[in-house]
């Protein structure tokens, strides 16, 4: 008989689009290995009608699976990347790290129009403080409407809400087969992404070597070092994914490059520089980043989102 692994996750449709991925992978690459998928709710599945920067609190769509961990009743969890905290808890870590998707935001017009072409005073809808922020930068005009739940039900509040637009990771898109709904990828300039967004998460217990075994034909090398290097980012300047803050990274020929971001909720005050080094030290240079945008002001407007 075959080793048997449970694997944590959300229930909504892309949490298990993800967590089947995994299985798959699992399935193909230990043929004989049994995987079981152990749904559990979070407190940000359960909270829906409160938008998610008033729910407070970190780690809203991963602690009650990282408990189940800690308590063995899972063997290890699939997360989007960009919903893990920037501290994991004891005894936990992130064991691996598949190949990203595409990190970018993503607009989603109801009439086709891109971003620039929305109508005066146009109704956006998005539940990120970070795209909300961007976007009064680049369209002050813009009425933002918080917008909760799944993928698919955010797709239709285009419609029932009266929307002229919604902003969702084009990641998540592309992976339930709604890429066909992208009316523009919003470029780097426009809107900088989420640290770690368009990458999954696999967590499991520390020095479980049964495990790990398996998780290690999952991690993409690449992957890892430009995401653990966005994160360091994030840790330095305690920040959270309900936070407008932004970073995305690039590896090529060795040298990392990393772009991050700090925003007022109106967005009328950005801090935002880029750095780059050797591929080896990119938590260093995540490191290094958040320190040149605390030293030109980041705290201050950090501590205001947070009062």
């Amino acid at each position: 008989m075959g080793a048997q692994i449970k694997i944590g996750t959300r229930g909504s449709q892309l949490a298990l689009w993800q967590a089947n991925w995994v299985k798959t992978a699992l399935m193909e690459k230990f043929p004989g290995l049994s995987v079981e998928l152990v749904i559990i709710k979070t407190k940000g599945d359960k909270i829906l009608d409160v938008p998610l920067a008033k729910v407070g609190g970190k780690g809203l769509f991963v602690k009650e699976i990282e408990e189940a961990l800690l308590d063995r009743r899972i063997d290890l969890a699939v997360h989007s990347m960009k919903d893990m905290p920037s501290e994991i808890p004891e005894g936990l870590c992130i064991s691996a790290v598949p190949e990203r998707e595409n990190p970018k935001d993503a607009l989603v017009s109801r009439n086709g129009l891109h971003l620039s072409g929305l109508p005066e005073n146009a109704k956006v809808g998005t539940s990120s403080l970070r795209r909300a922020a961007q976007l009064k930068r680049v369209r002050p005009d813009i009425e933002i409407v918080s917008l909760r739940g799944n993928l698919d039900t955010r797709l239709k509040k285009l419609e029932t809400e009266n929307l002229d637009a919604v902003i969702l990771a084009a990641a998540g898109l592309r992976r339930m087969g709604f890429e066909d709904r992208i009316t523009q990828y919003l470029d780097e300039d426009t809107m900088l992404p989420a640290v770690g967004q368009g990458a999954l998460c696999i967590e499991s217990r520390e020095n479980d070597p049964e495990i790990g075994h398996f998780l290690t034909a999952l991690d993409h090398e690449k992957t890892r070092k430009v995401v653990l290097g966005e994160r360091a980012f994030l840790n330095r300047l305690e920040g959270g994914c309900q936070v407008p803050i932004a970073a995305h990274g690039k590896l090529e020929n060795n040298v990392f490059s990393l772009t991050g971001l700090v925003a007022s909720l109106d967005g009328t005050k950005i801090i935002k520089h880029s750095i780059s080094g050797p591929d080896t030290q990119s938590e260093r240079i995540g490191i290094k980043l958040a320190d040149r945008l605390l030293s030109e002001g980041a705290k201050e407007i950090l501590d205001s989102v947070r009062i």
